[in-house]
């Protein structure tokens, strides 16, 4: 059973969600909260598996109750649900830690998904910010490696050696991806779910899932947004 909690400060989003939630098999409503702080006192009353979260609250905003429960709290996986899809908001709420970012107007089909899959420890994207939220890294990966070639014509600095084990995440991978492997990295870097990447690639979902394990296991990432960027990074898939 994944036990969620709603945080809201509109009673009718909490009523509403409340609904859709509780007719859905293997999920439970364990709570609500109508602010950041509400809810991090919940969570740490009610233990709930993930935390359906809005960015824009009172007394406490979502970003910092993500922030707050991605440190004290890492079993609870933030599902960030807003109705503002603005980048400074998105990028805020996955660098506090949330696990997936999707907008209210989202079918309440792929609500339910989401909230699945965040219980399984994979991240989702909506959609219609997932491209934006690439684009930017691809970005500002993009500025790096300029700054890092700037860097290389300098005269290097004279400094003892230092090792830089586990510290380059666009060294060589430990062990190369497969071909089906490298198809299914290039649909997450679309921000497609293992559902749509199944459909897209005629697979099984379960095949597909144990793909992305691997896949993630071989980038040495922690999840598959960061399996996504470091894809970009080593230039292994691109942006449509």
């Amino acid at each position: 059973m994944i036990r969620v909690l709603i945080v809201d400060d509109q009673d009718i989003v909490r009523q509403g969600m409340d609904t859709i939630l509780s007719h859905e098999p293997g999920i439970e409503v364990a709570g609500t909260a109508a602010n950041g702080q509400e809810a991090i006192t919940q969570v740490a009353a009610l233990q709930p598996d993930v935390v359906l979260m809005d960015l824009k609250m009172p007394v406490m905003n979502g970003i910092q109750a993500t922030r707050n429960l991605s440190e004290q709290h890492p079993h609870s996986k933030v599902l960030v649900l807003t109705t503002y899809d603005g980048d400074e908001w998105v990028f805020d709420a996955i660098k506090a830690g949330a696990s997936g970012y999707l907008l209210k107007d989202a079918a309440s089909e792929e609500i339910v998904a989401a909230i699945r899959e965040a219980s399984a420890g994979e991240v989702h994207l909506d959609p219609a910010i997932a491209g934006k939220v690439l684009a930017e890294f691809n970005r500002l990966t993009a500025g790096n490696s300029a700054r890092a070639g700037a860097n290389q014509r300098r005269p290097p600095a004279t400094r003892p050696p230092q090792s830089t084990a586990g510290h380059d995440d666009a060294g060589p991978l430990l062990e190369p991806l497969t071909e089906r492997e490298l198809a299914i990295l290039q649909e997450m870097v679309q921000g497609k779910s293992n559902k749509e990447i199944a459909e897209t690639l005629f697979l099984a979902e379960g095949t597909v899932k144990n793909y992305v394990s691997a896949i993630i296991e071989k980038l040495q990432a922690n999840d598959r947004t960061q399996a996504a960027i470091l894809a970009l990074k080593r230039g292994l898939a691109h942006l449509d």
